[in-house]
């Protein structure tokens, strides 16, 4: 069995203030992976910055994937939320346009022709307030960042925990 490999996909364009937070919430995941956590041991990041077609090989050899964007959720600023598999691909769908060369849609779309679509894979989703010139967050979707991280955290959590139960499953039954 080929080992589980995760990508934490990061994307956004850092001038445009909020619409770079996934960005800076792969920035913070790269900080706890120095300090140790034991999830984070295994993952390999990756700035998607504004997304492009040379994305879709990372994608594809990764079979966990958990990108960080903002996204429209009809929230207050700073809210996070979680789309995991088709819910995933339903939100991404319903998106509309996008500010990025290609939509992260059309990317998941390349790799499921391919019939290379990570099986496991999840959006964390963080409402932004501006996307005007700025280098930075703005405070309310800059205070959503450790929420950010624990949810991926929470996430690798439950998939190495499903991913045990899943090998576990299998040599019970074979």
């Amino acid at each position: 069995m080929n080992p589980q490999t995760t990508l934490i996909l990061g994307v956004g364009n850092t001038v445009l203030s909020d619409e770079g937070i996934g960005v800076y919430v792969l920035r913070r995941l790269e900080e706890l992976q120095v300090t140790g956590d034991p999830l984070l041991a295994p993952v390999e990041f990756m700035d998607g910055g504004t997304l492009s077609f040379e994305l879709v090989s990372p994608i594809t050899a990764a079979t966990r994937l958990i990108v960080i964007d903002a996204c429209q959720l009809h929230q207050p600023p700073g809210a996070v939320q979680t789309f995991t598999g088709l819910e995933m691909d339903e939100k991404l769908r319903r998106r509309g346009g996008s500010v990025h060369e290609v939509g992260l849609s059309d990317l998941l779309d390349m790799a499921r022709l391919l019939d290379e679509l990570p099986p496991q894979r999840a959006l964390i989703g963080i409402q932004p307030h501006s996307l005007d010139l700025g280098e930075a967050p703005t405070t309310a979707v800059a205070a959503a960042i450790p929420a950010a991280c624990q949810a991926v955290l929470a996430l690798l959590d439950r998939w190495r925990d499903e991913s045990t139960v899943t090998e576990e499953s299998l040599d019970a039954c074979c």
